[in-house]
């Protein structure tokens, strides 16, 4: 989401006069745009300012702003630490960056971190957005009404929020004729996603049948799930829908019912699993990711290996894992904290299974041939990124003109993140 409202961002400042530059010595204005799950995110901030202090040491500052879910949680924290910055804008102010910039007074701080979904989102429903990407992004739905208690996005993205089903489908309109092959349904909870309209109310499962046909569209994605919300008629989409992939980002956090209930998650290992068996039963081809918080406040022994017995059951294809990181203003944020060593160790432990499962469930795909959406050379070398249906990375020598184009590669080599291959001699192309 961040990479989407970066772009949108752009699309704002472009229309007063500001233009990307890969000059970083003469820029007269760098953006930051932040995340703010985790607190290694926010010191990169400073890290970056204190970075671009050493270029213009001896020249006219540029314009410093800090935006998304660090600049509205620690605004004022922000412009007291580091003097340096001169705006924060939150991510639900960003249509008012070019008002901000317009009046910008040097040393005269501003921030702007109103939560404004809705004006934010009428303003660039009205803004073309020129992104011209293979794989684009787009966003359906912002914010969270969950409140888990290790969670930040509630205070920084707000409630729950749907996008009109039409504004929706005309960004997507324009990104496929932009040049769009693939299409990634975004939201803090995407398949919350709940517009409606005379009526009748529309979820995720009638936009991803709606994006379906679209002949020039070739897949369709969506993240981040909850597992709430994972409703039957988005579940039956793995069954009708042809160009919906088949791999689920479902984020279960932990394996123990006890640490679900005390981080406030509002499902059970018992119910993530019957949803899983339901996908797997409809369409065995699914393959699942999702997240785990490590050494959650309360985390005993038994309910860790409660959590390494869930991914032993469910072998991921792909995971992110973390040591717990507390948020400041939440819930968890007030718990004792479990002993450093400790919780290395079991960090350790659970990414020694969930790797050997990645690198495992990459291993099978050795000798065979997979379809390759290519979204882009890789710099500096004579070889294309693209990703199969599965989002497994695909790096293999072609051409350029094959960016854009679904092509068969024949993997002869993988490690834990990618695949490795080289186009599959005598096979007609198909055109994307």
């Amino acid at each position: 989401m961040n990479e989407y409202d970066s772009n949108r961002i752009y699309d704002s400042v472009k229309k007063i006069g500001f233009q990307k530059t890969n000059d970083q010595k003469n820029a007269d204005c760098y953006v930051l745009n932040t995340c703010h799950v985790r607190d290694k995110a926010k010191e990169k901030v400073y890290h970056e300012i204190g970075r671009v202090k050493k270029i213009y040491k001896q020249k006219n500052k540029p314009i410093m702003i800090v935006a998304g879910c660090v600049a509205q949680a620690e605004n004022q924290e922000m412009l007291k630490r580091e003097p340096y910055i001169d705006i924060v804008i939150g991510p639900q102010s960003y249509h008012r960056i070019n008002e901000v910039l317009k009046k910008f007074v040097p040393n005269e701080k501003k921030e702007e971190t109103e939560f404004d979904t809705i004006s934010k989102f009428k303003y660039f429903d009205e803004l073309e957005n020129k992104s011209n990407k293979v794989s684009a992004f787009l966003t359906i739905q912002e914010g969270c009404d969950k409140f888990c208690h290790f969670c930040v996005v509630p205070f920084t993205r707000g409630p729950e929020y749907s996008r009109p089903i039409k504004k929706i489908l005309y960004e997507a309109d324009m990104l496929i004729k932009n040049g769009a092959k693939e299409i990634t349904l975004l939201g803090q909870n995407v398949n919350a996603y709940s517009y409606v309209e005379n009526l009748k109310e529309y979820r995720i499962s009638n936009l991803i049948n709606e994006l379906e046909k679209y002949s020039e569209l070739k897949r369709i994605r969506y993240t981040t799930s909850h597992p709430k919300d994972m409703t039957d008629d988005l579940i039956d989409c793995y069954a009708n829908n042809k160009k919906l992939m088949p791999f689920v980002h479902l984020p279960i956090q932990s394996g123990s019912n006890k640490i679900l209930k005390l981080m406030n998650r509002k499902h059970t290992v018992e119910e993530y699993i019957k949803i899983y068996e339901k996908i797997k039963k409809i369409n065995s081809e699914v393959e699942f990711s999702s997240d785990f918080i490590i050494s959650y406040p309360g985390e005993t022994d038994d309910d860790f290996n409660d959590t390494l017995n869930l991914v032993k059951k469910i072998k991921f294809i792909n995971s992110y894992s973390f040591i717990f990181s507390p948020r400041p203003g939440t819930k968890a944020s007030e718990l004792k904290l479990i002993d450093n060593e400790i919780s290395k160790e079991r960090l350790n432990e659970i990414q020694k299974h969930l790797f050997d499962h990645q690198i495992n469930k990459n291993r099978l795909f050795k000798g065979k041939s997979v379809e390759v959406l290519v979204e882009n050379k890789i710099q500096n070398q004579a070889k294309l990124f693209g990703r199969n249906k599965f989002n497994n990375s695909v790096i293999f020598l072609g051409d350029e003109n094959n960016i854009g184009k679904i092509i068969k590669v024949k993997i002869e080599s993988t490690n834990q993140n990618s695949l490795f291959g080289k186009i599959k001699k005598n096979e007609d192309m198909k055109a994307a």
